[in-house]
């Protein structure tokens, strides 16, 4: 028992995964807890209300959340609760101590953190790691952004050696102690451009991952990422500088001048995918694992499905699902990794991007592009439909534009049939809800 939040007054904001796993680990440690939610009871699941209830915890929902007035020693916010929103706002207007879940759990921590972050390629290499060091005896979960909660996972933590958690900017803004023993950053392109008033914003956000590191830690960092100083050990990756300690050289990862990884053994395919290799090699090399050691499993992993996952080749044309893309960065690596002409399908929800930079890639490896969803034919100023000089003024750069909806998908094929092109469904820039084919 911590005996840190006994019989102190805590508020939870959000009910979904992150904030019940928060609340459940307060109760366990005798806090008295409310979990506030914006949206009504019957929005959401039953089975969540019913089993915070039954462990304690006081629920707040509605418009009775926005306006509680309650009185409370801290307020734990979920990750996806805008700090903006009138729920939390409501309790920073009111100078209540805040903290996130991320940073919750990790007061209760009793094991070595590797924190892995980057605009694209987080949820790949927390899996990767996590497949390494499990096949070599370091017992560990994938958890955080991914899975479970860190405040869950912490509950029972008894059964791992070390955790490795994937970390998002949502979750790094609200910490205030969090220091792993290895902090991995990948990468860095705009996104969540709806939340964040500014890149800058955004990059201040994922940057605070490296705040509490000390001398003693490790900071495992992509080097053509230009960062400000970082008190960590640094080693350094990059499947284009060969100054960086893990490096590319004739199709194989070296580190320093020795070779530890062919990629032509490996299932992963793409030079995002060569960094995300070389980020694991790195951290496994600072956990004491050998070279010899990390290979097996890293030959082993296959890529998760929606993430350049193959699905199948339909007379001669293959069929690649990328709809976890969703920024430009990951649309981009995903066209860079195509041999052949592309049939593009895209669309969603507006994320503020500017989509200028896929212009060149786009005019290079797509034929044609097929745009679904309103928000995204606004944003590439598409007015007219049917004629084939539209990418000529929508600056997307395809040699042919198609609006459509997800029920005339089919054209994908015949349109891929006619180029001899790869159609991909979906590169998909910000869309929100998954079609059930896709399943």
């Amino acid at each position: 028992m911590n005996p840190r939040y006994q019989n102190k007054n805590i508020a939870v904001l959000g009910a979904g995964l992150s904030g019940t796993a928060a609340a459940l680990l307060l109760r366990s440690h005798d806090a008295n807890v409310s979990v506030l939610d914006s949206a009504t009871e019957n929005k959401l699941p039953e089975s969540t209300i019913k089993n915070l209830r039954n462990h304690g915890v006081r629920v707040i929902s509605g418009p009775d959340a926005e306006t509680n007035g309650d009185s409370y020693d801290l307020v734990v916010l979920s990750p996806g609760i805008d700090p903006e929103s009138p729920l939390a706002q409501n309790f920073s207007s009111r100078n209540v101590d805040i903290i996130g879940e991320l940073e919750l759990g990790w007061q209760f921590c009793e094991l070595p953190v590797i924190a892995i972050t980057g605009t694209n390629g987080k949820t790949t290499t927390t899996e990767l790691v996590a497949q390494m060091l499990n096949a070599c005896g370091q017992r560990t979960i994938a958890c955080g952004n991914i899975g479970k909660p860190l405040s869950a996972v912490v509950r029972d933590q008894s059964k791992f050696d070390v955790l490795t958690v994937e970390v998002s900017s949502f979750q790094l803004e609200t910490i205030k102690s969090f220091r792993p023993q290895i902090s991995v950053w990948l990468n860095f392109a705009p996104d969540h451009l709806d939340r964040y008033a500014s890149v800058t914003e955004y990059r201040t956000a994922k940057l605070r991952l490296f705040d509490y590191q000390t001398e003693k830690e490790f900071a495992v960092v992509n080097a053509s990422e230009q960062l400000p100083p970082i008190k960590a050990q640094r080693l350094t990756f990059s499947a284009y500088d060969d100054r960086a300690d893990f490096r590319l050289s004739e199709g194989t990862i070296c580190f320093e001048t020795t070779p530890v990884l062919r990629l032509a053994d490996a299932k992963l395919r793409g030079s995002h995918n060569i960094e995300n290799l070389m980020a694991t090699l790195a951290v496994g090399h600072i956990r004491g694992l050998s070279f010899e050691q990390m290979a097996a499993p890293l030959y082993a992993y296959e890529p998760a499905p929606h993430r350049c996952e193959f699905v199948r080749t339909v007379a001669g044309v293959d069929y690649i699902n990328d709809s976890k893309a969703t920024n430009l960065d990951a649309a981009e690596k995903a066209l860079q990794a195509q041999s052949k002409g592309v049939v593009l399908i895209a669309g969603g929800k507006d994320k503020g991007f500017d989509f200028q930079p896929l212009r060149d890639v786009v005019k290079e490896k797509v034929h044609a592009a097929i745009l679904l969803a309103e928000d995204s034919l606004t944003r590439l100023n598409v007015d007219n439909v049917g004629e084939p000089e539209l990418s000529k003024s929508n600056g997307f750069g395809s040699e042919e534009v198609i609006l459509g909806s997800w029920e005339g998908l089919g054209g994908s094929r015949a349109k891929a049939k006619r180029s001899n092109t790869v159609c991909v469904p979906i590169i998909e820039l910000t869309l929100v809800k998954r079609p059930t084919w896709m399943s």
